[in-house]
């Protein structure tokens, strides 16, 4: 692995995991206020609208952001800049097609879904089609995102995140607060309507940096393509006299977009499954108002808390699919296998203490950041609802990341059929394990859906490429989590028990988070230290404020 892939995929992977944290602070600083002006009741019909969005979004660019990236970085990998241009024209073409016609169908379709399949109500129609004109810009966005990314340039999509959640977060909640005065229904479309203002200002930010990228290419793309030319003469194959017609291009672009977007809509479809299913097939036990509460509880905080673990893995995911694909086109299968290894590890190691520390401070961090629920039924369930939908996070993040190295290899065919088996595992799970379970017996199919994945993306890449992930180490792992597990359920239950130092219970609960996150988080370091999880040769591969930090925590147990 050459110095400057490495640097490559550390500096991309920090800018967006940077971003990401920050867009996911925002997007769940969002939903605090959000659950307090519209209940659990409005917050379901909020959760119905924006899943059924978020699938849509997925189709719309067909996949066809990843599949650029990938193109793109190919085509300049082997000098060849003027193509991959003009695959990013064709890409916003369709983008705004696709944007418009999405529109539309989201609009016109969103009572069919809302009320009869979904079962949410009116409030849940208006707010799908306050939602559906941020498919005008989406799509564009998207396909300017995969464009940067293949130029392996992460900048503009970091900062396009974060000027889009905050966009949204303001307008959402200004809009639900003028517009609960005239009904809740009212209000959740204007919690609805902020993602299209959040849409407007992201379009705002790609469009400068595209024009700022534009003009710095103007003198360079010239000589490049010079140069190209003048090699393959040299070669005896001339450059072809015409370019590329758009309908080669889509061609080429669909063949390889359709499994993407597949592959990319994978953890939405799923957490659309939940929303969609959870009244239909509880209602008739816990009544249809406990049901839509849930369906609030799970789309308004608990998937908000799950969804912070992944960050780093999807961010490594965007950034290594460029990488493979520059390396597997040049056939160099030992730095594949090297960045296979890496981004394994890396979001592994990294996503895990996330997960456990959401997993276990869960109910702190719920009747902090959110309240009490609305209903006794609610309160006993949702910080154990947060915990187990966290858990399966872990998992996810597996497959995230095996997936994307199989993206970036080209193959898509296996990654189509894996999604296939997770989704119809998720089914099965869910509708088998709903009536002894309830509402676990849905989250814990989710779980079920991504080990699924998981392992036959793995064993598909075994086939492929050399690489290792833990290897012996994982036994020093199992120690580990066991190990912060046991400690930081029993911190917690003692905080929960004993630490009520105010009369306020927000506040106290907001201590309570901080204890037992804190403990947590400092036994991970320590704990994979002890158990030589890590060694001083995989620190030297982490990125420099990483190794300050394992520095000093070995320091603190006598392991310099």
């Amino acid at each position: 692995m050459t110095k400057e892939t490495k640097d490559s995929l550390v500096k991309g992977t920090l800018i967006l995991t940077v971003a990401a944290l920050v867009a996911r602070f925002l997007g769940v600083f969002q939903r605090i206020p959000l659950v307090h002006l519209l209940h659990e009741e409005g917050m379901g019909s909020y959760s119905i609208a924006f899943n059924l969005y978020s699938i849509l979004l997925v189709v719309a660019t067909a996949g066809i952001p990843s599949a650029l990236s990938k193109m793109v970085s190919e085509k300049y990998a082997i000098g060849r800049p003027a193509e991959a241009e003009r695959i990013y024209r064709a890409a916003i073409w369709f983008a705004i097609v696709a944007g418009v016609l999405m529109t539309a169908l989201l609009y016109v379709f969103a009572p069919i879904y809302a009320e009869h399949i979904s079962h949410g109500g009116p409030d849940a129609t208006l707010a799908t089609r306050a939602i559906a004109p941020a498919m005008l810009f989406f799509p564009l966005i998207a396909i300017m995102r995969g464009y940067f990314q293949g130029r392996q340039n992460m900048m503009p999509n970091g900062v396009s995140q974060v000027v889009e959640q905050i966009f949204r977060l303001v307008t959402s909640i200004g809009l639900a607060f003028i517009l609960l005065n005239i009904s809740l229904g009212w209000g959740v479309a204007g919690a609805s309507f902020g993602g299209v203002m959040g849409g407007i200002a992201a379009l705002a930010v790609m469009l400068y940096y595209a024009m700022k990228l534009k003009r710095r290419d103007a003198a360079s793309l010239k000589e490049n393509v010079s140069r190209a030319a003048a090699n393959e003469m040299a070669a005896g194959h001339a450059l072809a006299s015409s370019p590329a017609r758009y309908s080669e291009i889509y061609r080429s672009l669909l063949k390889l977009s359709i499994p993407i977007v597949i592959f990319s809509v994978t953890v939405t479809l799923v957490y659309a499954i939940d929303t969609s299913i959870i009244i239909p097939l509880l209602e008739g036990t816990i009544g249809r108002s406990e049901a839509l509460g849930l369906v609030g509880i799970i789309g308004g905080r608990a998937q908000s808390l799950a969804g912070i673990p992944i960050i780093l893995a999807i961010a490594l995911s965007q950034s290594v699919v460029p990488i493979i694909s520059a390396a597997y086109s040049r056939k160099d299968m030992k730095q594949v296998g090297h960045q296979t290894t890496r981004v394994l590890q890396l979001s592994i190691l990294s996503g895990l203490p996330a997960v456990l520390v959401i997993a276990i401070a869960a109910r702190p961090l719920d009747f902090f950041m959110f309240g009490h629920e609305d209903t006794a039924f609610g309160m006993s369930h949702g910080p154990y609802m947060i915990s187990l939908l966290t858990l399966g996070a872990m998992f996810q993040i597996v497959m995230q990341t095996s997936g994307a190295v199989l993206m970036g290899m080209g193959r898509m065919k296996p990654l189509m059929l894996h999604v296939g088996v997770g989704i119809a595992v998720k089914l099965a799970g869910s509708f088998l394990l709903a009536p002894w379970l309830g509402i676990y017996g849905i989250i814990g199919s989710t779980g079920l859906c991504f080990i699924a994945m998981s392992w036959l993306n793995l064993r598909t890449l075994r086939k492929e490429v050399s690489f290792t992930i833990l290897g012996r180490r994982f036994v020093g792992l199992t120690i580990s989590i066991v190990v912060i597990a046991g400690l930081g359920i029993a911190a917690e239950w003692l905080t929960h028990t004993y630490v009520q130092p105010t009369s306020l219970y927000r506040i106290n609960e907001g201590i309570n988070a901080v204890l037992v996150c804190g403990f947590t988080a400092a036994l991970y370091p320590l704990m994979l230290m002890l158990t030589r999880v890590v060694t001083k040769d995989d620190v030297k591969n982490f990125p420099a404020p990483i190794q300050k930090l394992i520095g000093k925590a070995s320091r603190l147990i006598g392991r310099s």
